[in-house]
């Protein structure tokens, strides 16, 4: 339990809620950004394993890291062989003529 000052220097006790926010950029230390890729990569497997038990969805999840890693996640072996599949037909996007 937190305990904060109003404005009449009394003490009341009130409960702090939720995590505080953080600024969405680049992290610029080398070390923070590997430990925060692996915890957020982490996460965001468990969150798609949860949507497909919680759903019954067919969820597929792609992660490349900046190193170039891949990290998959695929409730169903079928959705993997045609990603594997269709990985061998991609076209660059860089190279695509602009719409």
């Amino acid at each position: 339990m937190a305990y904060q000052s109003d404005a009449s220097g009394e003490i009341s006790p009130e409960v702090k809620s939720g995590r505080g926010k953080i600024q969405i950029k680049r992290i610029e230390n080398t070390t923070n950004r590997q430990v925060t890729f692996c915890k957020r990569r982490n996460g965001l497997l468990k969150k798609a394993y949860e949507l497909s038990v919680l759903c019954d969805a067919e969820v597929a999840l792609v992660v490349f890291s900046s190193r170039g890693r891949l990290y998959e996640y695929a409730n169903n072996r079928s959705i993997v062989n045609e990603g594997r599949r269709a990985e061998t037909n991609l076209v660059c996007i860089d190279h695509l003529p602009p719409i």
